[in-house]
């Protein structure tokens, strides 16, 4: 017997300093049995980062061909593709390919350490990649925030996010690992 996926409900508020972008949204996250509180927890993060109107969950694991998170342009063209962890270098390659902007957030400790270690020289040929690390101690205090009806606030400021809930504040300093350069105008 197949067992089914654990359903999150989040309202999440987003003051983003960074990008001046203020709204709140209404997320329903699905956790499949074999995926962590810790990677759920890290997805939410990066809908916080990266928030748009126009951004939404992909199926996740269960799918190669969807990012844990992504934004279509109208025309269906992928503007942004979000994973999250340690994805294959393939993967990577392939969502370079196909999307504007892609986004990796790393996390996971000593095993974020060594994919990094092992994969760096390799990605830095693609220019539109960015990847950022959560530190394992941040994810583990981010878990203490999950519920199965969550409300929380999420400020993004200097590129450092804190989030929220009535009770407790988690701050979140991804470091950036890699980042597209911008060209002068």
């Amino acid at each position: 017997m197949a067992l089914n996926s654990t359903i999150y409900k989040v309202e999440l508020q987003i003051s983003d300093m960074d990008r001046h972008y203020y709204a709140t949204h209404a997320l329903t996250l699905a956790r499949h049995p074999s995926e962590t509180e810790e990677r759920l927890m890290v997805r939410l993060l990066a809908f916080a980062l990266h928030a748009d109107e126009r951004l939404e969950f992909g199926k996740g694991l269960s799918d190669e061909d969807e990012p844990a998170l992504w934004r279509k342009a109208y025309t269906d063209e992928i503007e942004l593709w979000i994973d999250v962890g340690q994805p294959d270098e393939t993967r990577i390659r392939k969502a370079c390919g196909r999307a504007r902007q892609v986004v990796v957030v790393n996390y996971g400790g000593n095993a974020a350490e060594l994919w990094w270690n092992r994969h760096a020289a390799t990605l830095a040929r693609h220019r539109n990649l960015t990847v950022l690390d959560i530190d394992a101690d941040t994810v583990a205090t981010l878990v203490t925030l999950l519920q199965r009806g969550m409300r929380l606030q999420a400020l993004v400021q200097d590129g450092q996010l804190q989030l929220m809930n009535d009770a407790d504040a988690v701050a979140v300093d991804p470091l950036v690992r890699m980042a597209p350069t911008t060209a002068a105008a």
